[in-house]
């Protein structure tokens, strides 16, 4: 199940949600109830290790 980033637009409130796939709806805002959020992007974290670490660097 993806995690999605909210704003708020009443509150201002930053907020995740975790989802199921197809879900299409948008939460309603986690700390005033509001039904007025928009999805924003978000970044991708794969948390790989750096090159020093990894065996098959060679090094």
């Amino acid at each position: 199940m993806p995690i999605f980033e909210y704003v708020c637009v009443s509150c201002g409130r930053r907020f995740e949600k975790l989802l199921k796939a197809g879900v299409t709806d948008n939460p309603d805002c986690p700390v005033c109830g509001s039904a007025e959020v928009n999805k924003q992007l978000s970044t991708f974290s794969a948390g790989a290790s750096s090159s020093a670490d990894c065996p098959s660097s060679g090094g």
